[in-house]
C-alpha cells in the first residue's frame, strides 16, 4: 500500500463541490492535496510542485484533462494518473495512455470515495507491489 502522507495529489476539477469533497476526504486519509480549477491552472502547478499522482476531470474549462494529462506526461511519462469523468470518449485508453506510460485508471461520475481511494492507492503502488 501506498505511503499516502507523502503522497502529493494534483486535483484538476471545475466543480467547486466535488473539488472540495475530494480535497477534504483526501486530506483525511493522509494524502497531501493541491486542487485546480482548470487544466490551465493544473498544469501550472504540476511546474512548480514535485506530484505523485494527477487526478483529473476530462471536461474543464481552459485545458481539457486529456490536454492535461498528454502535456504532463511529455515530462514525466510515468506519472500516474486517475480520471473521472462523467463523459468518458469510447477509445479513452488509446487516448489517455501511450505504451510505456504509468499507470491510468478511468472512474465513472458520480464518484464514489471508497473507489477513489482504492484507484490512487493503486496506481501509487510500487510495480510488482501487492
Amino acid at each position: 500500500m501506498a505511503n499516502e502522507a507523502r503522497s502529493k495529489v494534483l486535483v484538476a476539477e471545475d466543480d467547486p463541490l466535488l473539488a472540495a469533497t475530494v480535497d477534504d476526504f483526501l486530506t483525511q486519509e493522509g494524502f497531501c492535496v493541491a486542487v485546480s480549477a482548470n487544466g490551465q491552472d493544473a498544469l501550472e502547478a504540476a511546474s512548480r510542485m514535485p506530484i505523485s499522482v494527477l487526478l483529473t476531470d476530462l471536461r474543464m474549462p481552459r485545458l481539457d484533462g486529456v490536454a492535461l494529462v498528454r502535456k504532463l506526461r511529455e515530462t514525466r511519462p510515468e506519472l500516474p494518473v486517475v480520471v473521472m469523468t462523467g463523459y468518458a470518449p469510447a477509445d479513452w485508453r488509446s487516448t489517455l495512455q501511450h505504451p510505456g506510460e504509468g499507470p491510468l485508471i478511468l472512474l465513472d461520475k458520480p464518484i464514489r470515495l471508497a473507489n477513489l481511494l482504492r484507484a490512487l492507492r493503486e496506481v501509487l503502488r510500487p510495480a510488482g507491489a501487492t
